[in-house]
């Protein structure tokens, strides 16, 4: 079938809209009409250059849309179905029998390798030039996307459809590392470092806890005064502080029960480090880039600290993902809040506004009626195979 696709032709080449061919859902697949999709500062460096997926290809990781078709076997979700397009994961491996998908033994390849697990390619040209495709096993900057069916969210809110796909890794990430990693106990002080959409995330997360003490740390201003709103009881502007981490203990009157780093810059891992007391948990949550490393002071370490990675929100996106939006249609977790919307039309707009901070989190928007489309029925026929 013929499908739009936002195309990164080469590192460092803005995105372009192209018409691409997509075979059907095969065995296991399902065929999704995307109506939006996150944007993510994942997608931004894949553009550049500075992952393993291969270009020329499709991006995006955070799509939400209706189940268009189903291939043989399939028996859920539906056609007509709304979902939310789930990273992938193999099923076999131990970490996935063990409920913890985010740590599929084969996930660099299916979320890097581009292709069909066949080999085959997932998209081509009219001339028949493949490009990469699944990117996080999906690919969603594109109108359509075929991927398993395990990897679909179904989704029943109030909340409009569009607004959803910003659960599909960055938010979720946030909310995640909080509520399944770092899991702070009745009293505990929380001290969240970077407060973009993730950051936010955690802090929303943080205040559905029984912490009583939120830190939010900050370069930007505007970003702090978000995070005061989002449930932050304190918040440092690190602008012109020498000691960061003393900083944050002040305000937690003692070291924190539990830091979370946001942002993957090393600095600021070690500033989240300082920051947390014994027996506490550093939970790192951004991306630095490839082969950076940091250092902490051993010593420190013995007293019980604990420096805990946590990929895409942990847990099973299926129990996370209706949670998070049962919080947010109760007002406890309002992440519609942080969406700015943006058309398909222009991609590459949506990313620079990103990478400036003009915004907290695009959403390219496929389908404008998904920005008031509720979900808690589903349309369609219900066919399945």
């Amino acid at each position: 079938m013929r499908v739009t696709a936002a195309v990164a032709p080469a590192p460092d080449h803005p995105l372009r809209l192209e018409e691409l061919r997509l075979d059907g859902p095969g065995p296991g697949e399902v065929l999704v009409r995307i109506v939006a999709s996150g944007v993510c500062r994942t997608d931004a460096d894949a553009r550049s250059g500075r992952s393993a997926f291969p270009l020329p290809g499709v991006l995006g990781h955070e799509g939400v849309g209706r189940v268009l078709d189903v291939g043989p076997g399939v028996r859920s979700p539906a056609v007509g179905e709304a979902v939310l397009l789930g990273w992938p994961a193999c099923g076999r491996c131990r970490h996935c029998r063990g409920g913890r998908p985010r740590y599929c033994a084969d996930l660099p390849g299916l979320l890097f390798g581009g292709r069909r697990p066949d080999g085959g390619a997932v998209f081509r040209r009219a001339d028949g030039t493949p490009v990469a495709g699944r990117f996080f096993g999906q690919s969603s900057f594109a109108s359509h996307a075929v991927l398993p069916a395990e990897a679909l969210v179904p989704v029943r809110t109030s909340l409009p459809l569009a607004a959803v796909a910003a659960l599909g890794c960055g938010i979720s990430a946030g909310a995640g590392a909080v509520l399944y990693a770092a899991r702070p106990e009745p009293g505990a002080s929380v001290a969240v470092f970077g407060v973009g959409a993730v950051g936010l995330a955690a802090v929303m997360a943080a205040r559905c806890t029984a912490a009583t003490t939120i830190v939010a740390v900050d370069r930007d201003p505007a970003r702090l005064a978000l995070a005061r709103r989002y449930g932050a009881t304190h918040t440092v502007d690190v602008t012109g502080v020498r000691n960061v981490a003393r900083a944050v203990r002040e305000h937690c009157d003692g070291p924190a029960d539990v830091t979370v780093e946001c942002t993957g810059d090393p600095r600021v891992v070690r500033q989240a480090v300082d920051a947390v007391g014994m027996p506490g948990t550093c939970c790192l949550v951004g991306a630095a880039r490839p082969g950076e490393t940091f250092a902490v002071d051993q010593q420190t370490m013995l007293r019980g600290k604990r420096i805990q990675g946590s990929l895409g929100g942990e847990g099973r996106p299926e129990e996370l993902v209706p949670a998070l939006l049962r919080l947010a249609e109760q007002g406890r977790f309002p992440f519609p809040e942080l969406v700015a919307y943006r058309s398909f039309d222009d991609p590459e707009a949506a990313l620079a506004d990103l990478l400036a901070g003009a915004v907290v989190k695009p959403v390219l928007v496929l389908e404008p009626a998904a920005l008031t489309a509720r979900t808690d029925g589903c349309e369609g026929s219900g066919r399945s195979r």
